[in-house]
């Protein structure tokens, strides 16, 4: 039985996933296949009743080594619309952590490989998280500059694949509550 209504943005999880599915990937290309396997476990957290490690997951795949061109970005595009989706149906009083600051010092902290790439997706996940609980607060503590959504739409146009910034800012602009 579901905690948690599935996530119309991810791909259905099979039955009994857990940590080994991405623990296999540990010394393999973490391309198409951990990209899909790294959704399809975060889906499976988030029916389970996991908000915050199902969105741990999908910040995996985010860092997932695509070019654009694999077939499973064809039905699963990158999850940006996934990830305003679980934070918004989080239910309240489940543990949800703060992605707001999860995605401030995953962006202030990131290192390679692809660390750019990486670190413009962290902050486009701020974004969002911002958009949709505006709520939430940031870490002051933590000493980085924060992006305006135009330098990250600029930035993922350099740094991720094509057509992935457009994709982000669309789901940006319909993200507010």
């Amino acid at each position: 039985m579901s905690a948690f209504p599935p996530c119309p943005h991810l791909p259905p999880p099979r039955e009994g996933l857990d940590w080994r599915l991405l623990a296999a990937h540990r010394d393999a290309h973490r391309g198409g296949e951990f990209y899909l396997d790294c959704l399809e476990y975060g889906h499976s957290l988030w029916i389970r009743g996991h908000a915050a490690r199902a969105i741990l997951c999908l910040d995996r795949a985010f860092g997932a080594e695509l070019t654009g061109d694999e077939p499973v970005l064809a039905a699963w595009p990158m999850p940006y619309a996934a990830l305003v989706w679980l934070i918004r149906f989080t239910p309240e009083g489940v543990f949800l952590g703060n992605p707001r600051v999860h995605f401030q010092h995953y962006a202030g902290r990131m290192n390679e490989p692809r660390r750019e790439q990486r670190r413009w997706r962290a902050w486009a996940g701020w974004a969002l998280a911002r958009a949709v609980r505006p709520d939430l607060p940031g870490d002051p503590r933590h000493a980085v500059a924060e992006p305006s959504g135009d330098s990250i739409f600029q930035e993922l146009e350099r740094h991720a694949f094509p057509g992935e910034a457009a994709q982000w800012r669309r789901i940006l602009d319909e993200a507010a509550p």
